[in-house]
């Protein structure tokens, strides 16, 4: 059975390998425990010695399209994740549902709302406090009628966008305008009940808390294709803007949906989205930017590609000071990305390990992740739940398909 070359130099199909391989790894499964990591990967790259413990399901229900996740650990020992719940990526209903799982992982509660007003809860985010209170980070997003209207043909059946133009025109809807924007909701019960809303900016993987208490988040919504850094002396007072990073190609590459990470030596490093102008998320050039301050957040580097190419990415401290960045894949294979790095500076593909390279098209990534215990990570992120090599129609998307869940993702980090 031959292997095809792909659109994409230095790639090949997928399709061929997965079924001469699915069989092996399956009876490696059974024998230990443990199936290695085995996608696709770019000509000349090594498989990764890392492991694939088990793919898991955190949400999923027919006709539900959920994306964008967030993970976090409460201070009683409990993971929750946030994630937005809608009729599609577009569509104007979205809402934010909290699942939690009291078993480190093993099972998942029925998600519950947390986050809901009539115009389109689209993202969320959490930052957990010394304290053991968590922040969550929402964006409000209202639709128009001329927003649907340009939106590029075969985005969406017309009687799709007719429908959700009559929705966004109604008294209901637009009575609901001063709703948009960002918002913080704080939770000192983990995550079971929350505080009213109020405005803050928009942080898609949350923000940190500085050794001084005071909160930094990096944020994208209302930055013009740059980031902009915020900080609040605490969960209650006001964000103000401290700093920005520019992208250095304004004219060809936006920056967007950053996430930020303190290291041990007080260092905060900034991953950041990149994506071309005009908007190809499959462009070679679409690789994650970051930059770093020494200073609290008020200075930055001048902003760097890394070799990671994917996005958005989300930043972890592993419990031997090591950094993991976890992030979507949407080219063949698609799927879902995460690489180890020693100093949270330096990337190389060589560490770069495949978590899921079965994904139907390239609707699918967010992911974010945590230790379950050491050297055991837990990535979670969107797509769809289906056998690989299927094929889902998606411009314009088959209603009928199978919409994407919150899944995850349980790997082994190797050892030093």
């Amino acid at each position: 059975m031959s292997l095809q070359p792909s659109a994409h130099p230095g790639f090949i199909t997928c399709t061929a390998h997965a079924r001469l391989t699915r069989f092996a790894q399956f009876a490696l499964f059974i024998v230990t425990g443990v199936v290695a990591g085995n996608g696709c990967r770019p000509t000349g790259d090594q498989l990764h010695p890392d492991g694939i413990v088990r793919q898991t399901t955190i949400h999923e229900a027919p006709g539900e399209y959920c994306a964008w996740p967030d993970i976090a650990r409460t201070a009683n020992g409990d993971i929750i994740v946030l994630f937005c719940k809608s009729e599609e990526h577009l569509a104007p209903d979205g809402s934010i549902l909290l699942s939690r799982s009291t078993d480190n992982g093993s099972t998942w509660e029925v998600p519950v709302t947390v986050f809901q007003t009539p115009i389109d809860e689209r993202e969320s985010g959490m930052t957990v406090l010394a304290d053991g209170r968590i922040i969550g980070h929402f964006w409000s997003t209202f639709h128009t009628p001329s927003g649907y209207a340009a939106l590029p043909p075969q985005s969406y059946e017309k009687s799709v966008i007719d429908r959700w133009t009559r929705v966004v025109e109604s008294p209901e809807y637009t009575g609901a305008a001063g709703n948009r924007g960002g918002w913080t909701r704080i939770s000192s019960d983990a995550g079971k009940t929350w505080s009213a809303p109020a405005h803050g900016p928009d942080a898609v993987h949350g923000g940190i808390q500085l050794k001084d208490g005071s909160l930094l988040v990096a944020s994208y919504r209302s930055e013009q294709d740059d980031v902009g850094v915020y900080r609040a002396q605490s969960p209650e007072a006001p964000w103000r803007w401290v700093s920005g990073v520019r992208s250095p190609r304004p004219d060809s590459l936006r920056f967007g949906e950053p996430h930020v990470l303190q290291l041990p030596s007080g260092r905060i490093i900034m991953m950041i989205r990149a994506t071309t102008i005009p908007y190809d998320d499959m462009n070679p050039l679409c690789v994650l930017w970051e930059s770093y301050s020494d200073d609290n957040g008020i200075t930055w580097a001048e902003p760097f590609a890394t070799p990671l190419w994917g996005f958005p990415p989300h930043l972890l401290l592993l419990s031997d000071g090591r950094v993991v960045c976890s992030y979507g894949y949407r080219r063949p294979p698609f799927g879902q990305r995460a690489c180890v790095s020693e100093d949270g500076v330096t990337w190389k593909r060589d560490d770069e390990v495949i978590l899921r390279d079965d994904a139907p098209n390239g609707d699918l990534g967010y992911p974010a992740s945590i230790e379950l215990e050491p050297g055991l990570v837990l990535t979670v992120y969107y797509q769809p739940d289906v056998p690989a090599g299927t094929i889902q129609q998606m411009k314009p998307p088959d209603p009928h398909r199978k919409k994407p869940g919150i899944l995850g993702t349980v790997w082994k980090v190797s050892q030093r």
